[in-house]
């Protein structure tokens, strides 16, 4: 990462559909911080959100990809995912976890169809790689940044707040996670858990390991494998991201192992 000393950074920024219909609060400030430390920013969206400020620095880049689907019938969509989202929050424990992979599995696919999108447009692909940026910055929680990392041999930094039963964060991230005091993320569990609490936090940490997948991995897998010419798996994708920056404080969050590439970066959302 020896290019980043120099005085801009040339920066490409994939937002993801949580982005897409909350401007305020989907990288508005880092973007700005950006632009006033004299680096350089290219914003990737897609032209269904409705994130693109007009009164934005003339500094900071807008790549937009054409798709057919239309802004209304993304936000009905992300509407549906939402209110859904809010109906299985108020159910039984078991009921919630049950429709809970269908759920970000409707979400996975959206995404792949954006992505596929993104590198089968070859006059797009082209541009990004005629710009020559030096990094990725990506949500983890919204696959392709990883992929464009990996096309264009650029280091890829990740921005996110965390993952179901944090498997993104174990398994591409490689930070552990204890299940005998770090509560699963869904779990309901507090940071302070009894002994028959520590016995449900394992079967949630199973749960999440060997039969929960925030996306299908099998479709991610063979997707990343065609586009690159070679066998690789989503998560070793992920995997290669040199730092993850986590959008909440320190001190916000359960007692956790760290390691020196994690990063807590609140003040920035």
């Amino acid at each position: 990462m020896n290019k980043m000393s120099v005085k801009w950074l040339s920066l490409l920024l994939l937002l993801q559909l949580t982005c897409y219909f909350n401007s305020g609060s989907c990288g508005k400030t880092i973007l700005d911080e950006l632009v006033m430390r004299g680096h350089k920013v290219t914003v990737l969206t897609s032209s269904a959100s409705i994130l693109i400020d007009p009164n934005k620095p003339p500094a900071i880049k807008f790549e937009t990809l054409p798709m057919s689907l239309t802004k209304d019938n993304l936000k009905n969509a992300i509407k549906h995912l939402i209110e859904k989202w809010t109906y299985l929050a108020k159910s039984p424990l078991w009921t919630y976890f049950s429709s809970l992979r269908s759920l970000f599995w409707e979400l996975s696919d959206m995404l792949m169809n954006i992505c596929k999108n993104v590198v089968s447009n070859k006059k797009l692909m082209t541009k990004l790689h005629e710009s020559r940026f030096d990094v990725v910055l990506a949500d983890a929680v919204g696959p392709c940044g990883e992929l464009l990392a990996e096309v264009r041999k650029v280091p890829l930094v990740y921005s996110l707040r965390f993952s179901p039963g944090y498997s993104v964060e174990k398994y591409s991230g490689r930070l552990p996670f204890p299940p005998s005091y770090v509560s699963a993320m869904f779990s309901k569990l507090s940071d302070h858990i009894t002994f028959v609490e520590r016995v449900k936090n394992m079967m949630y940490a199973l749960y999440f390991d060997f039969w929960f997948q925030t996306f299908n991995e099998k479709k991610w897998n063979q997707f990343y494998s065609k586009v690159l010419g070679r066998p690789i798996t989503l998560l070793k994708a992920m995997g290669k991201a040199e730092m993850w920056l986590v959008r909440t404080y320190w001190d916000f969050e359960l007692p956790l192992p760290l390691l020196p590439n994690f990063e807590f970066v609140g003040d920035l959302h």
